[in-house]
């Protein structure tokens, strides 16, 4: 294990001190080349290291964040990238925003089209994952009778949307259910492909739902929708930055996602993938000139908005790589299963969430057997300042658990307390 004196003669300084400088996101990238030859799973476990990663933010640690699926804090670098570039635009934004910084959105495009994995010709950068993703249910061509394929556990405004078009456009919108927690790819798989009739034109799910953290099989989904002439969007709101993948691990046609959470870009960040065959034929959300029928930009035409928020994509693309994406997914899952596995020995709690890291990662979902899980979101806040997020479903209900980089042990132990407390009906 990396040893604290080990780290310091090896990064020339401590990272937690470099923080505040300006030289900040260089010694948190010397911390992450400190640690090169550590499995990621040897390191997941090492507080001195992730200790300095936790430096990096600023946090106000009198409450407990354990809902990160929702949005999160940029780290210092991040956020102060931002307020510059905020700064530059308001000096006189017809010239120093328009014409200064919005032409870097390019150089931003080409680093998120190289981290996805995809030609940066097929990437639209977007405000949020809901936009990307209503771009291509609004703008793919259905008929009235077409048949879309999604889940009961997809974001409740993708099936509003979809909703929408079955009220507007006489579509056909099936909702398929799956067990929680599934025990195989498998039966993921079966459920949405199983749905599959001659009808069908779009499969719509999630490469992790928002709701326990379910991965998806997206790879196999989509080679045999696409065998079947059945496109697929993926909801991947919850995915990029979380843990390792590319688009070629997927396969899908559409893919949208948000910058706001796993990658800690600034609020209001997302991205668009389509492949590059649908462009031509993908309506944008909102209208844009005939000359740019084949062109992934047309997406982006949302009248006029700060470059200040995907400007600072940049500066979060390089501290998440800073870590690396392996480091980083096996400390989220050593931080989750630190909980899950604690409270999963007890009969009194049900956890919704396959532990297996294939199935999952930061997500997870527990239910207190017997106690409302409203009334455990609000003794969880009153009682000790942690913030979670209730998830009531048809189907089950339970407490959303979202850890991230910069979440202690201390904080993980103090909500495990919490619960245990709870549960024993001593809060």
């Amino acid at each position: 294990m990396l040893t604290r004196r080990g780290f310091l003669q090896t990064t020339g300084s401590m990272a937690a001190l470099a923080a505040f400088s300006d030289d900040g996101l260089g010694r948190i990238e010397a911390a992450s080349r400190s640690a090169e030859g550590v499995p990621a799973v040897d390191l997941a476990a090492d507080e001195t290291y992730w200790r300095e990663i936790q430096q990096a933010f600023t946090l106000d640690r009198t409450i407990i964040n354990l809902n990160n699926g929702g949005c999160c804090p940029s780290p210092r670098v991040v956020h102060e990238a931002f307020k510059r570039y905020l700064d530059i635009s308001n000096q006189s934004p017809v010239y120093h925003m328009w014409q200064i910084l919005e032409p870097n959105i390019e150089s931003v495009r080409r680093r998120l089209a190289a981290a996805f994995g995809c030609d940066s010709e097929e990437m639209a950068i977007t405000r949020n994952a809901s936009e990307a993703l209503q771009i291509v249910q609004l703008g793919i061509d259905l008929q009235a009778g077409d048949e879309v394929v999604t889940t009961n556990q997809d974001y409740g405004r993708m099936l509003d949307t979809w909703e929408q078009r079955v009220r507007r456009d006489r579509i056909k919108l099936t909702q398929v259910s799956f067990p929680v927690p599934p025990k195989s790819m498998d039966v993921l798989a079966e459920r949405l492909l199983g749905a599959i009739t001659p009808a069908t034109k779009v499969l719509h799910f999630s490469h992790i739902t928002n709701l326990t953290g379910q991965i998806f099989p997206v790879k196999t989904i989509a080679d045999e929708a696409r065998r079947r002439g059945v496109k697929t969007i993926v909801d991947g709101a919850h995915a990029f930055a979380h843990f390792p993948f590319t688009a070629s691990d997927l396969g899908c046609d559409y893919y949208g996602t948000s910058l706001h959470k796993w990658l800690l870009a600034p609020i209001g960040t997302g991205f668009l993938y389509v492949r590059k065959e649908h462009i031509a034929s993908l309506w944008p959300l909102t209208p844009a000139a005939a000359s740019r029928t084949s062109n992934i930009r047309k997406f982006e035409e949302i009248g006029t908005h700060p470059a200040a928020n995907h400007n600072a994509i940049a500066e979060a693309l390089t501290f998440h790589e800073g870590i690396g994406s392996e480091r980083k997914a096996a400390r989220l899952r050593y931080l989750r299963n630190r909980w899950a596995r604690r409270l999963a020995q007890s009969a009194r709690f049900r956890i919704h969430t396959n532990l297996d890291p294939a199935h999952s990662c930061a997500i997870g979902n527990v239910q207190i057997i017997g106690v409302p899980t409203a009334k455990v979101v609000g003794q969880l806040w009153e009682k000790w300042r942690i913030i979670a997020t209730p998830i009531g479903h048809a189907e089950y209900e339970g407490v959303r658990v979202t850890p991230n980089v910069y979440t202690t042990l201390e904080e993980v132990d103090t909500f495990i307390t919490a619960m245990e407390t709870i549960a024993a009906g001593t809060a």
